[in-house]
């Protein structure tokens, strides 16, 4: 990491780090986390790119590790969540290193660690599913966890994800839905049907923690 991309993430990671702390988090579907990430048992939590950050940070320091795309950008994210949060950075992606990314996914999956990974990272189409993180399940007979998160009051960046922000003071829903198993002699078609039955839950569960809510 250089010297300018250390500076970055310094800053960065303070800011974010110092505005997640004002904000206060219900926890919906706990039961999906307690059973898994709670008892430190692998899974993949599959959640939109424009959903990161507060789902990374209110699962920070829970050993997950992460897929992080090559790009420059993911320099910084996985800057912000290896230094300040405790995750374990995976560099690759569908486009860039996506090979060896999913044989790392794998590994990691194996040696009993939890994967939280956004399939529609990391250039998008914004929230349509890739299928790596259904290939490493099919692989290793861990579950796909949807997860989401949505604010009361956010910022909404202009990109490709529309990546929320929490306004400082907000509170926001994280929304854990059931566990997903993959049958470890799926055939194409049906890993491509499994793909689409994730996307669509995660559409379903992002648009129930954005309604309005007291």
């Amino acid at each position: 990491m250089d010297l300018k991309t250390r500076a970055i993430v310094g800053v960065g990671g303070g800011l974010l780090t110092g505005l997640m702390r004002t904000t206060r988090v219900e926890v919906r579907g706990p039961e999906n986390w307690d059973d898994w990430g709670g008892a430190r048992k692998p899974a993949i939590y599959v959640l939109w790119h424009g959903r990161l950050l507060p789902c990374s940070y209110f699962r920070r320091d829970h050993e997950l590790a992460t897929l992080i795309s090559q790009h420059r950008d993911g320099d910084y994210i996985a800057g912000v969540v290896e230094g300040w949060w405790g995750f374990r950075a995976i560099r690759g992606s569908s486009s860039r290193g996506g090979s060896g990314a999913l044989r790392e996914m794998v590994r990691t999956l194996k040696a009993g660690t939890a994967l939280a990974i956004t399939p529609d990272g990391p250039r998008g189409p914004r929230q349509k599913m890739k299928a790596g993180p259904v290939i490493a399940a099919q692989l290793t007979g861990v579950p796909v966890i949807p997860v989401s998160a949505g604010a009361d009051r956010a910022w909404w960046l202009g990109g490709w994800d529309r990546f929320l922000i929490p306004k400082p003071f907000s509170r926001f829903q994280m929304l854990f839905d059931d566990p997903i198993f993959v049958p470890r002699d799926s055939n194409p078609e049906q890993i491509e049907a499994t793909t689409l039955r994730i996307e669509q839950r995660l559409n379903e569960i992002t648009a129930e923690v954005d309604r309005p809510w007291s």
